[in-house]
């Protein structure tokens, strides 16, 4: 008796692909809701689901992800430098920025890329803002801030300014990146330092629905500067609200969410 053609054997490609999103906490994640659009808009089989995972369960949860044959996995705040080290393979751009927020599934194991950078630019590009006339200052040294960092410097901003409650993160941030054009600062000083500045952004929580509003006031930035907030829950956070009023180019996060979504997508869903 002849074997069955290759294509009549059960197969995990033959299964509906399933991703998701990992992150701690993950309600507030828009992600669900856009690769679920993409998938009906295209007529393409597929699930993408939020996937709450607590900090000390991140190894567990990326094990059983691959048990269950998922076919790759957004990572959101707070496990983005973690995952690094819990992927077979990671991308150069990922090893630079020392952070992974894209997971596909691979021969050998996980695959770990960073698609914030991309998704970062294209979003300040299409909103007009990408003009690097003068430094950057940028809030926050979590796995987010190091995208931002690493392209912010690649787009030819002279200086980036690095502000961070806690400094020593914002200064270990800045060896794993290399210090040129990378000037840590204390939070005390991010007000002070925000003056001459092209551009602000926030990768904090502050600001996020449920969190405390990021009080950083904006009365030294010059009248053509641009101010971005990666929250996008709410779309209009209170740091942009304050930025508009003032006349100046205000980026909410959505479009980068958007944008760095798209190669995942792609991997996962074709």
């Amino acid at each position: 008796m002849s074997a069955a053609p290759e294509s009549s054997k059960p197969a995990l490609a033959d299964a509906s692909p399933v991703a998701g999103v990992m992150g701690w906490p993950i309600a507030h994640s828009k992600s669900p809701q856009i690769h679920g659009h993409w998938l009906q808009t295209l007529g393409l089989r597929g699930d993408y689901v939020p996937l709450a995972v607590e900090p000390d369960a991140l190894e567990h949860a990326v094990s059983g992800a691959w048990a269950l044959g998922l076919a790759g996995f957004n990572v959101t705040l707070p496990h983005k430098e973690a995952m690094v080290g819990l992927c077979a393979e990671v991308s150069e751009t990922a090893r630079a920025m020392g952070a992974v927020n894209t997971v596909c599934r691979a021969e050998g194991g996980w695959y770990g890329t960073n698609t914030d950078g991309f998704g970062f630019i294209e979003n300040l590009r299409s909103a007009g803002g990408l003009r690097p006339t003068g430094p950057a200052l940028v809030l926050g040294a979590g796995g987010s801030a190091r995208a931002v960092v690493w392209s912010l410097r690649a787009q030819g901003y002279p200086e980036i300014r690095l502000a961070n409650r806690t400094l020593a993160r914002a200064e270990a941030l800045a060896d794993d990146l290399g210090r040129e054009r990378l000037r840590p600062i204390p939070w005390s000083e991010a007000e002070a330092m925000s003056a001459g500045c092209a551009l602000v952004v926030n990768t904090t929580s502050l600001g996020m629905t449920g969190q405390p509003a990021l009080g950083i006031t904006l009365d030294t930035l010059p009248a053509d500067a641009v101010v971005t907030d990666l929250v996008y829950s709410p779309l209009e956070t209170d740091l942009l609200a304050r930025a508009r009023a003032r006349g100046l180019t205000a980026v909410d996060g959505l479009g980068m969410l958007l944008h760095q979504a798209r190669p995942g997508f792609e991997a996962w869903f074709g």
